[in-house]
């Protein structure tokens, strides 16, 4: 599936953007409201969508938090200007992947697109070769790398695609430090300088989300100088 989602309303930004994504074989939906898109986005399966963040008829923070309630999974590229930081930020709090401010290369928006595909197209792979337990347990924390399925004190966890994935990729390697850059390219598929805050943000999210008290995590640890560790199994208490 090549298909992808465009969210914008400027006609002049989603025209270069569907020429240069079409050149490159992928078949564009466009949209350019965001209420409609959402209908949209919801009826039809897509490998990627990309969102603007202000938009006629819903703007794409509420897009976003509305879709997310039912696919975690589809990732979702938010396009924002430089004075809307704020807004970015709670874009990636509430499920967007990633983002890219205006004016932004068309070649970098492919790139983060491929990026994407080479991620779930590797997770397949291991899925299917990786030969490890089926899950994992710390203390009150559960993790079914099968199911992609998460528990916490035997109530599911709803993660998005990007926080699911960082988890995962922490409770295979209990204990091994990680850089940002390094989580950027083992999770995010490519390595940019200054997207160190991406991975900063999706850590806040998951700690929100998996621990009982987020300033004092037991699980996603602080690795001062360095970057995150992952508790290992006897460092967890029920």
């Amino acid at each position: 599936m090549r298909r992808i989602l465009l969210v914008e309303d400027d006609p002049d930004i989603a025209k270069l953007i569907r020429v240069n994504l079409e050149g490159e074989g992928y078949t564009i939906r466009h949209e350019s409201n965001g209420r409609a898109a959402l209908e949209v986005a919801q009826e039809r399966e897509f490998e990627c969508i990309i969102l603007d963040l202000m938009l006629p008829g819903m703007d794409g923070l509420e897009f976003c938090k509305r879709f997310r309630r039912d696919d975690p999974v589809t990732p979702i590229i938010m396009l924002t200007a430089k004075s809307e930081e704020l807004d970015r930020v709670l874009g990636l709090e509430i499920g967007a992947d990633d983002y890219l401010t205006k004016p932004f290369s068309v070649r970098e928006l492919l790139a983060r697109i491929k990026a994407i595909q080479r991620r779930m197209e590797t997770n397949l792979q291991e899925q299917s070769t990786r030969k490890e337990p089926d899950s994992a347990t710390f203390g009150p924390l559960h993790i079914h790398f099968v199911k992609r399925r998460v528990t916490l004190a035997e109530q599911n966890v709803t993660l998005t695609a990007r926080e699911y994935d960082l988890l995962a990729l922490f409770a295979r390697n209990p204990g091994r430090a990680y850089d940002r850059r390094t989580l950027l390219d083992a999770v995010w598929g490519y390595q940019f300088d200054g997207y160190d805050h991406t991975v900063n943000s999706h850590i806040n999210r998951l700690r929100n989300k998996i621990e009982l008290d987020s300033s004092a995590p037991r699980f996603i640890q602080t690795v001062w100088g360095v970057g995150y560790r992952f508790a290992e199994p006897g460092e967890v208490l029920i």
